[in-house]
C-alpha cells in the first residue's frame, strides 16, 4: 500500500505542480508530499521533478512514469468499481436488440425476467444493423463476425443452415438430388430489410462464379412464415436448424441435399466497450452465453 500511496501522490504533485495544492487535494501537509516524493525518487534511483523556488515541473523520466502511473491508477479505479457494482443486484431497465429469431431467444429472455425481476427488458427485434452506440442499446445479438471495434462480444454459439421440406412436398414434386433441380422446384426465400436482396443459399455458385439464381415462389423477412409454409408443403426452404429442430426430429420436416447444402453460422451478444459493465449488461451476458445453445 505504501507503494501504491508514493504513484498517487506522485501524479497529484505532477498534475498540480505543486507540493501545496497536492497535499490539499491529499489532505496532508506540503511537507510530507515533498517527503514522499523524495522517498520515491530515492527508491527509484532517478530524479522526477525539476525543483525551484516557483515551480515544480516533471523530468523525462517524470513524464514517463505520469502516462504509466495514470493507467496503473485507473486500472485499480476500475477494479474496486467492478468488485463494488458485483455486490449490487442487477436492476433497472435493459435495452436489447435482436435479430428475428424469437424461437431461439424468447423462452430464454422468459427465464431471464424470471430471475431477474428487478430488470425491466425492452427488446426491439430487427434485422438491420442498429448503431449500437448511437442509438443507447445496452447491448445486441446478431450474426456473423463482430466488426464494431467500439464493442466488446461473446459468442453465444453456432448453429447451420439447412434446406427442408416437407415429405408431403418432396412426394409431390420430388426430392432434388443436385442443384440444378432445384430450377424445377418452389423455393421460399428471406429478404434482408437493409439490403433487398434475397439470402444466398448455401450451394455452390455457378461456373462463372456467379451467385445461383432460383426460382421464386414467396418472399419474407422472418424465419417463422418460411417454416410455416415450408411445414404446410408449400416449397423448400433456407433455415436455422435451431428453429425446425423439432419439425426435423419428428419427420414433420427433412433435410434436402444434405450434403450439398449446409452453411454454418455463430451468434454473438455484443455491447458497448467500456471501463466499468453494469450488473444488469453482465448479468444479461452471462445468462445468454450460458442457455441459448445449452439444449442444442
Amino acid at each position: 500500500m505504501d507503494s501504491l500511496n508514493a504513484f498517487t501522490v506522485f501524479v497529484q504533485v505532477a498534475e498540480t505542480r505543486s507540493f501545496v495544492a497536492a497535499g490539499r487535494l491529499l489532505g496532508v501537509s506540503a511537507s510530507a508530499v515533498g517527503k514522499s516524493v523524495a522517498r520515491f525518487e530515492e527508491k527509484l534511483g532517478v530524479r522526477l521533478f525539476h525543483r525551484s523556488t516557483r515551480s515544480i515541473t516533471p523530468t523525462a523520466e517524470g513524464l514517463l512514469l505520469l502516462e504509466r502511473s495514470r493507467r496503473i491508477l485507473s486500472e485499480i479505479e476500475a477494479a474496486q468499481a467492478e468488485l463494488s457494482q458485483a455486490s449490487s443486484a442487477p436492476r433497472g431497465r435493459l435495452r436489447v436488440s435482436l435479430p428475428l429469431v424469437s424461437t431461439l431467444v424468447l423462452p430464454v429472455l422468459a427465464d431471464f425476467m424470471h430471475e431477474y425481476p428487478d430488470i425491466q427488458l425492452d427488446l426491439d427485434f430487427s434485422d438491420r444493423l442498429v448503431d449500437v452506440v448511437e442509438e443507447g442499446f445496452d447491448a445486441v445479438v446478431r450474426t456473423g463476425e463482430p466488426a464494431d471495434s467500439r464493442l466488446v462480444a461473446r459468442k453465444l454459439g453456432h448453429f447451420k443452415m439447412v434446406l427442408v421440406a416437407s415429405p408431403e412436398y418432396l412426394a409431390t414434386y420430388g426430392s432434388p438430388s443436385k442443384v440444378q433441380d432445384l430450377q424445377s422446384h418452389l423455393c421460399l426465400h428471406f429478404r434482408w430489410p437493409h439490403s433487398g436482396k434475397l439470402e444466398a443459399w448455401p450451394l455452390p455458385p455457378e461456373p462463372d462464379g456467379e451467385p445461383l439464381k432460383l426460382p421464386v415462389s414467396m418472399v419474407c423477412n422472418n424465419i417463422e412464415t418460411r417454416a410455416c409454409f415450408a411445414l404446410q408443403g408449400l416449397g423448400i426452404a433456407c433455415l436455422p436448424d435451431f428453429a425446425i429442430r423439432e419439425a426435423l426430429a419428428d419427420g414433420r420436416l427433412v433435410r434436402v441435399m444434405p450434403e450439398q447444402a449446409q452453411r454454418e453460422g455463430v451468434f454473438h451478444i455484443l455491447w458497448p466497450a467500456g471501463r466499468h459493465v453494469s450488473p444488469k449488461v453482465r448479468a444479461l451476458v452471462d445468462f445468454l452465453c450460458s442457455r441459448v445453445f445449452a439444449s442444442n
